[in-house]
């Protein structure tokens, strides 16, 4: 099944993060990509559907969480390279630079991943969301530098409007040796 709607609640309560997911799939046939506790000690849930499930799920996520909210995110047309990556599913053969975009935010980086490869042709390898990182989140592109760029730009405003970009880096002809640690 190819994901196309993401809809994600984050809460500062893990306690009322639970309980709005047990509203957002009682209100409407979604399913659930991931639902965890994140650093620090808040809890994300992120869900998938047709537009108007996802709307109408992510709405009794909020009236529950009302207060708890931290952020929400809702894309409606979404690459199918998101959802792999945030799962760690995604494989590699060739890449001639790679980047690495981190936020402060675990919404803004899956925002700005989906901006960026829908801006160029790259490989989300991953999309890290906030475990064990201090609630920082990140995501690492591949491709040939000019597309990297393209792809960096595109995100970089997109969390820089929230304000809550912490580094971009992009490395052009990376050293084969650090391929291992770049992908999963």
């Amino acid at each position: 099944m190819e994901i196309t709607v993401l809809g994600a609640l984050e809460f500062n309560s893990i306690a009322i993060g639970i309980k709005s997911l047990d509203a957002m799939v009682k209100a409407a046939p979604v399913k659930v990509i991931d639902a965890k506790t994140i650093c620090p000690g808040k809890f994300l849930v992120l869900i998938c559907g047709e537009v108007a499930e996802v709307d109408a799920s992510l709405t009794a996520g909020k009236t529950i969480g009302e207060g708890y909210l931290i952020d929400e995110l809702f894309i409606p047309n979404l690459h199918p390279q998101i959802v792999p990556a945030i799962l760690g599913a995604v494989e590699c053969k060739e890449w001639d630079a790679i980047a690495v975009v981190e936020s402060f935010s675990t919404l803004a980086s899956i925002e700005a991943a989906d901006i960026a490869v829908k801006t160029a042709e790259v490989l989300v390898t991953e999309v890290r969301l906030a475990v064990g990182m201090g609630g920082k989140s990140y995501f690492k592109i591949l491709g040939d530098i000019h597309e990297i760029e393209a792809a960096v730009g595109a995100a970089k405003e997109v969390i820089s409007r929230k304000g809550l970009l912490c580094k971009e880096v992009i490395i052009p002809n990376p050293h084969p040796d650090i391929r291992p640690y770049f992908l999963f």
